[in-house]
């Protein structure tokens, strides 16, 4: 976005001396900004292998039913986050990460009938140890509030946050299976109401004759940040120099500015794939 503002012409001052390697000359001031700053953070890439998926009553009676089930979709809809000090590793954290995927299937009743859409939900858990410095003070702050009484927040410890980025989930399996005498089957966390709630009923955990396992891939980006005060060189204000363009109500003006989508209708050849993958869309650093 920084094609749509234009800078001022920098001021004498007394950082002057400091050239920015921009060739826009020296900066106008230091000013110091409050922000988060990245201490540590990991990526991961998991499959998870064979993940129980649990269905509401209304789902389990068409998976117990069912011949056959295939996975049509994944996609994540919550990520619970706990984090603790690790004992006797001054400033590492444990990050205790509890990740809910919505797994849609079509279950196959017969072999001649029409295929039937249910929903589950399928539960992983991770950990993971980062390092996030130390701080021993209390943050206080006042926050106004509209129609509410302007009152001090409650006080907290500075302790830092941790974040996960979360990119599509892949399907890449299912299997229907037939549940063995004495097989405990209660899911690996207490379910929220929250998510229950989103599907009408509490999950059935036990007391069923199938279930389904499903493969999914995972990539993920672990981040453990702190609330710092940074002094960082500033040239000047942003001053936006696009004027806004106002949309107009007639459907088909607003069409006739659409490009055509010639790439819908022409696919990329695979000469034109790009270097670092081959004929079957593979990356080639991982083909044996």
């Amino acid at each position: 976005m920084s094609e749509n503002f234009s800078t001022f012409p920098c001021q004498d001052s007394p950082c002057q001396g400091t050239q920015a390697t921009s060739g826009q000359g020296g900066f106008k001031e230091a000013v110091c900004i409050d922000a988060y700053r990245v201490y540590d953070s990991c990526a991961d890439k998991d499959c998870l292998e064979d993940t129980r998926v649990y269905f509401t009553e209304a789902g389990q009676n068409i998976i117990e039913q069912a011949c056959n089930v295939r996975m049509k979709d994944v996609r994540i809809i919550n990520v619970c986050l706990d984090l603790e000090p690790v004992p006797f590793q001054k400033g590492f954290y444990s990050v205790d990460m509890t990740f809910f995927f919505e797994v849609a299937f079509e279950a196959c009743m017969s072999p001649a009938s029409a295929p039937v859409s249910v929903c589950g939900l399928s539960v992983f858990t991770k950990k993971v140890i980062l390092y996030g410095s130390e701080g021993n003070v209390k943050v206080f702050s006042s926050d106004f509030a509209m129609n509410e009484a302007d009152v001090q927040n409650t006080p907290y410890n500075s302790l830092p946050r941790a974040t996960v980025q979360v990119a599509e989930p892949i399907a890449l399996s299912s299997k229907l299976c037939e549940v063995s005498p004495g097989c405990c089957c209660e899911p690996q966390c207490r379910i929220p109401s929250c998510i229950c709630q989103r599907y009408g009923g509490d999950f059935v955990c036990s007391g069923v004759s199938k279930i389904v396992k499903v493969t999914i891939g995972l990539f993920t980006i672990v981040q453990i940040e702190r609330n710092v005060q940074m002094l960082i060189p500033a040239y000047d204000f942003c001053v936006p120099d696009k004027e806004c363009v106002t949309s107009s109500d007639n459907p088909c003006e607003l069409f006739s500015r659409i490009d055509f989508p010639t790439d819908e209708f022409f696919p990329p050849r695979a000469s034109e794939l790009n270097d670092s993958t081959d004929g079957f869309g593979c990356c080639c650093k991982h083909r044996n």
